[in-house]
């Protein structure tokens, strides 16, 4: 498998059928080939005429509505986002530097590069999934693309990078499926000890799923926690007492 074909462009919520094929054209103009789609406003971006010449990748392209899907064996997912007015803890890194690492990543390990919509970006839960964030230095006055311009510059930033650069190197680490398994199992545990407070529960769930990130576990890691929280679940489930629930 080449470095290139470990890349996946993943559009959330698009809306634009002609957005779409220009997205697709530029991922084709630079060797990029998987398209993702979480989401999408029409299917009518399959026949869009400004993909000229990357029809395939349009045909090709896989489409859900869970993102935790779309990231699947991806060990890397990255965002891109201007983030205008917005505070936010995740790690931003500006183009080069972004395409840096990335392309150093996809040497050897595959990864999900995040596209938002064209009216609304991406959320709080969207960035929630996403390991840092990939930011193209526009003007003030202007920051936002259009996203078929976008995902060009990403792609010509990452593509233009003959080799990996050794010094951005990282361990291996848990895919994001494995990861979204972790926050699935570990949510339950949480709302039944208490730990969540009622009303709050879905900005404490984008909390502990970007802990899940964080944490960067290795594959093996990974496992050996799923299996720890897969205990701790059966034990709760078992020693409820008469009346307590199911």
């Amino acid at each position: 498998m080449s470095w290139n074909s470990r890349l996946r462009i993943v559009l959330v919520r698009p809306r634009n059928p002609l957005n779409i094929g220009a997205a697709a054209r530029a991922m084709l103009n630079f060797g990029f080939g998987e398209l993702w789609l979480v989401d999408p406003y029409s299917e009518a971006f399959r026949t869009a005429k400004s993909a000229m010449g990357a029809a395939e990748v349009l045909a090709n392209a896989r489409v859900t509505k869970d993102p935790a899907e779309a990231y699947g064996d991806c060990s890397l997912v990255v965002a891109t986002s201007a983030l205008t007015g917005r505070n936010t803890e995740i790690v931003r890194k500006e183009a080069p530097a972004a395409a840096a690492a990335l392309r150093t990543h996809l040497e050897d390990r595959k990864a999900a590069l995040v596209f938002g919509s064209e009216k609304f970006g991406l959320s709080r839960e969207d960035l929630s999934f996403c390991d840092w964030i990939f930011t193209i230095p526009t003007a003030p006055e202007c920051p936002s693309m259009n996203l078929g311009q976008a995902v060009a510059v990403c792609c010509y930033e990452i593509a233009r990078r003959s080799a990996p650069v050794a010094a951005l190197k990282t361990p291996a680490s848990a895919s994001a499926e494995d990861r979204d398994r972790i926050f699935g199992i570990l949510m339950p545990i949480l709302r039944e000890s208490g730990f969540l407070f009622e009303g709050s529960e879905e900005a404490q769930g984008r909390k502990i799923r970007r802990w899940v990130t964080r944490l960067r576990l290795a594959p093996k890691d990974a496992l050996l926690l799923q299996g720890m929280l897969r205990q701790i679940q059966w034990k709760l489930d078992h020693t409820k007492g008469p009346g307590t629930g199911d």
